[in-house]
């Protein structure tokens, strides 16, 4: 499904040279607001910096993976598309019950508008979402024999399909690296001095110039990780951060040792995960099915 992940490691990584102190999700010491860490910064400093911070996270998230559940390449493209303007919670919750009624594209292309529609209402924007479902659907069938292709050339043809839909399935199911520019990631690379791009294109194009080809796909899951159990939008937890002393945001959030833990999410923080089927070497706990009771 991905690239081999490393083995498991701790969560914290040594302290800086610089002496900052690293503090992980059990730590206890905060970590220090680097003097600089991008103030006159060459861009080979920058490269290098990134680099590290990616091996890092690496160390952090062995087990990152995509938080869509998913059993072949048309299911991880549906459940993609569904994915837009809600979370990856709510679409696990809602695809099973999608999937046993229309578990191929033929299926699926010949299903009533309004009864796709209602089966995938809880994720939003139902009707424009089920209008892109039939249309990728009949695409498929009609125009690659049933199957998913493997070009980021002909995904994004498909109805609903961009090339952030197109690189999650191909970097997921076909192997082929690719850098998924959702929110999350846009964020984090902007808050990391990666780029200052704002329009994903240029963002992935910046990015992908950083890093080895072989190191997108992944590089993607573990940014997309760091940005939904550490570093949230509104108020990040900078003194729970492990990779904090090459961060030029820390500061930004709550940076009290104490306070910040309370903020982590998902396995950090203690509550299940986005999937209801995670990968076996997942540290968290599964999600609640659609209706039964969730925990913040």
């Amino acid at each position: 499904m991905t690239a081999a992940h490393n083995s498991a490691v701790g969560e914290q990584a040594p302290a800086e040279a610089s002496g900052a102190v690293r503090s992980g999700p059990q730590g206890k010491a905060s970590a220090k607001k680097p003097k600089s860490a991008t103030a006159g910064e060459s861009r080979l400093a920058m490269i290098r910096r990134a680099r590290r911070i990616n091996r890092e996270l690496a160390e952090v998230y062995p087990y990152a993976h995509p938080e869509l559940d998913f059993r072949n390449p048309f299911e991880l493209l549906v459940a993609t598309v569904l994915s837009a303007q809600t979370t990856d919670l709510r679409v696990n919750q809602t695809t099973p019950a999608l999937f046993a009624a229309y578990p191929t594209p033929e299926d699926m292309a010949a299903a009533v508008p309004e009864e796709l529609e209602e089966l995938i209402r809880p994720t939003g924007f139902f009707r424009m979402k089920a209008k892109s479902l039939l249309g990728l659907s009949q695409a498929l069938r009609d125009r690659f024999d049933g199957e998913v292709p493997g070009r980021l050339e002909d995904l994004v043809t498909l109805p609903g399909v961009g090339r952030k839909t197109a690189n999650v399935v191909l970097g997921n199911v076909f192997g082929v690296p690719g850098i998924t520019v959702d929110t999350h990631f846009g964020r984090l690379v902007r808050r990391f001095k990666w780029t200052e791009q704002e329009d994903p294109e240029k963002v992935e194009a910046e990015i992908c110039a950083i890093f080895p080809k072989s190191e997108w796909t992944m590089l993607s899951h573990r940014v997309v990780f760091h940005g939904r159990r550490i570093c949230h939008a509104r108020k990040p937890a900078c003194g729970a951060c492990p990779i904090a002393p090459l961060c030029p945001a820390y500061g930004e959030g709550e940076t009290d040792p104490e306070k910040a833990k309370k903020l982590l999410k998902y396995e950090k923080g203690g509550y299940p995960g986005q999937r209801l089927s995670p990968p076996p070497d997942y540290p968290g706990r599964p999600a609640a099915p659609l209706g039964a009771p969730t925990e913040a």
